[in-house]
């Protein structure tokens, strides 16, 4: 993906997000919509929180939802407070919170004749992984490479994210997606 947005749109988008969560724990006022047009285009979002380099909470949507700085209030809402795997973040949380945005290019369907070509046609640190059987879907970003660096592992801790057999991807051909981010973070406190 093609950096759509410049270091300095990315840092509005993250100060969006920071005061969103702010202004939810009776911080300060709710920040007004950035005035950049740029930052109005239609794009699906993601927001990643951590403390001390561990998950603690992480939502998106893999179509746009509205306009780019919308899914990201949004977003930065739901992963405070709406992540199923996690209570909801605590105002005492919220000054060791380190937060990651993603902007994600439309998926594109990849066509694979068997488990072989998957491996080989997926690109690890690039693509975010779509994969779908029936009404069951997960998606890591192209961040989960980090964790996950082999492929096949990759693989069997998305189906296990569908509510599927790890091996799944072995057994039986599965709809997959690929799309790339464009990521901006906070400075590492």
């Amino acid at each position: 993906m093609s950096n759509v947005l410049t270091d300095k749109q990315g840092q509005v988008l993250l100060e969006l997000a920071r005061k969103t969560l702010q202004y939810k724990m009776g911080e300060g006022t709710a920040p007004a919509p950035p005035e950049d047009p740029a930052l109005s285009m239609p794009a699906a979002t993601f927001v990643t929180l951590k403390i001390a380099g561990q998950l603690r909470g992480c939502i998106g949507n893999l179509e746009p939802a509205g306009p780019l700085w919308q899914g990201i209030r949004d977003n930065a809402i739901n992963a405070a407070f709406n992540d199923y795997r996690f209570s909801p973040l605590r105002p005492e949380e919220l000054p060791a919170v380190h937060v990651d945005i993603s902007i994600l290019s439309q998926p594109e369907f990849l066509a694979y004749r068997d488990p072989e070509e998957l491996l080989l046609k997926l690109r690890p640190g690039v693509d975010g992984v779509i994969l779908r059987d029936g009404r069951r879907s997960a998606t890591f970003l192209p961040q989960v490479w980090q964790q996950l660096a082999a492929t096949e592992q990759f693989l069997e801790h998305l189906c296990q994210k569908a509510g599927l057999p790890g091996d799944v991807w072995r057994q039986k051909k599965l709809e997959i997606y690929t799309y790339q981010v464009q990521c901006f973070e906070e400075e590492k406190k």
